[in-house]
């Protein structure tokens, strides 16, 4: 590849992100119900941490299939929770990260995962997850790092949880 085509390329790919980010920009905004667009938020939230979860907390998660999906279910419904209590200018970034991870060629391109994420493979996640990790790009890192910490932080956050490891809980004042 010569120099001319590296930048048409960059070029291309860089309207094609840029397009897709506008066209969901414009979908979660372009709506008087804002109750469609947190739902529409939330349901993005839910698809993108069921796939992501398994893989961050796979070791931790039980092993009866039932127990597993009331547990990955805590934890999408409390990434949803910890977001929503975020300030705006967090909440916003964070929904930014989540609608750029939803558009599938930015997916693919930034990610590595090539299918949509109910789907995706639990090895492609556990790849890309460690390629942000280890990233020299900051914004990867941040990225990384925000993921981790959400499904984590919903994880330890419930009662469930704490007997699961043996924690008793916070002290009773």
């Amino acid at each position: 590849m010569n120099r001319r085509q590296f930048m048409k390329t960059g070029v291309v790919g860089g309207a094609v992100l840029a397009g897709g980010a506008a066209w969901m920009f414009w979908r979660d905004h372009d709506s008087s119900n804002t109750a469609s667009v947190a739902q529409r938020q939330q349901q993005r939230i839910d698809r993108i941490i069921g796939a992501i979860a398994p893989v961050i907390l796979a070791g931790t998660l039980p092993a009866d299939s039932a127990t597993r999906g009331q547990t990955l279910q805590r934890v999408t419904e409390g990434v949803g929770h910890v977001i929503a209590n975020f300030t705006p200018p967090v909440r916003g970034e964070v929904h930014e990260l989540f609608a750029l991870l939803d558009i599938g060629i930015a997916r693919r391109l930034l990610t590595g995962v090539s299918s949509d994420w109910p789907n995706a493979d639990p090895a492609e996640v556990s790849a890309f997850l460690e390629r942000w990790r280890r990233s020299s790009l900051e914004t990867l890192q941040s990225g990384y790092h925000a993921l981790h910490d959400l499904v984590l932080g919903a994880f330890y956050a419930s009662p469930a949880t704490w007997t699961a490891i043996g924690y008793a809980g916070p002290p009773q004042l």
